[in-house]
This record gives structure tokens, sequence and C-alpha cells, in this order.
């Protein structure tokens, strides 16, 4: 039998604390299949309310990742890497998991000089992001990073990437751009505008 309850609107000022419901109960997590990348569990949880609902997710990952957005004198620093999953080549700004030991800047330079050929004497952070949070529990490090030197590292790419660049100038008309259209580099690319017009 379905539950149907009615919904509410509530106004939230600006700053204030949300109240939220007691988490729900987990009854019971069951690893139900995995490959080499992925591990999906079966979650029975019961609400707060009594009501018990059955949800699938990705086994929470022990990683976060880091994006970064590399600015170049007057320009942004993007990169063009295939997308499996949409299966065509898209427009990014450079990003790649944090490694065992490493700090969120640590990663990000050294991500950096592995897809762009640059490191960074200045990197700060602007955001974490979570990216489907009703599948996922993976997290993304937003990072803007300035005063760009020439340095390389050999990454794990499979083919050499195509960097491009975007001058800051006109860096809203990316999102008029076909293969600019992944949420993360969208939401980045708006932290970053509003980062550039406050520094």
């Amino acid at each position: 039998m379905m539950h149907r309850y009615s919904t509410q609107s509530i106004l939230i000022p600006s700053g204030a604390i949300m109240n939220d419901p007691k988490n729900p109960k987990i009854l019971n997590i069951e690893n139900i299949a995995h490959s080499r990348l992925f591990h999906i569990q079966s979650v029975d949880l019961e609400f707060s309310n009594g009501v018990k609902r059955v949800y699938e997710r990705m086994r929470p990952a022990n990683r976060e990742a880091v994006l970064i957005i590399p600015i170049l004198g007057d320009e942004l620093l993007l990169i063009r890497e295939y997308a499996v999953g949409i299966e065509q080549y898209e427009l990014s700004f450079p990003k790649g998991a944090i490694d065992p030991g490493e700090s969120i800047l640590e990663a990000a330079n050294r991500e950096l000089k592995e897809e762009v050929g640059f490191g960074a004497r200045k990197i700060e952070q602007l955001a974490k992001l979570t990216m489907a949070p009703s599948y996922f529990s993976n997290k993304m490090n937003i990072v803007i990073a300035e005063n760009l030197y020439p340095e390389s590292l050999k990454g794990d790419e499979p083919e050499p990437l195509l960097q491009i660049r975007w001058p800051i100038a006109d860096m809203m008309s990316l999102l008029d751009h076909a293969d600019f259209n992944e949420a993360r580099n969208v939401s980045a690319l708006f932290l970053a505008q509003k980062y550039l017009q406050h520094r």
C-alpha cells in the first residue's frame, strides 16, 4: 500500500538552520552487485514516521575528488576529455581523485600538472559538492588555481588531453557551448564567476 502525504511550503530566512526530522533507521545493508569500479548496495530504511523503504545506492566512497579551475593570465584553462557515460568528448575543467595521504590542495596541484602541464602557487578551495546524493556519497572539492607555472607530471590518461584556453571576460558563454554541459563544471563556472567578482 502506498502512503500519500501532503506537502507543506515554508519560508526559510537566509542563514537560518533547518530542523530536519530524525534520520531514518538503517535496518539492513546488503551488497547486491559489483564490478571492478562499482559496488551496489541495497539499504533497508525505517523513517521516523514508521514507513519502511528499500533503497539502492553505490557503496560509500572512501576517497573524495577535486576539480580545478585554472587561471592563466586572463584565461581559463579547460580540457577536452572522452566521457564514456555519454559516449562523446566533453569540455571540462581538470579533475581527479584525491590519493591516500594527499590533502585537497596537494591533489589539485598534482592533477593540474598531469592534465594541463602547469603547477599553481596559489590554490583556494571554493566549495565541496555532492553528486546525486540519493545514490552516491562522493564529494567533489572545487578549487581555483592561480599564479601558474609550467610543470608536468605523467598522468593515467589513455590519450593526450587537448588544452583549451577560454577568455575570462567571456567565461559565461561556456554555458552556450554544446560540450560544456556536465553539472559539476557548470557549478564550478558559477563559483569561479563569484570568486573573480570579489577578489
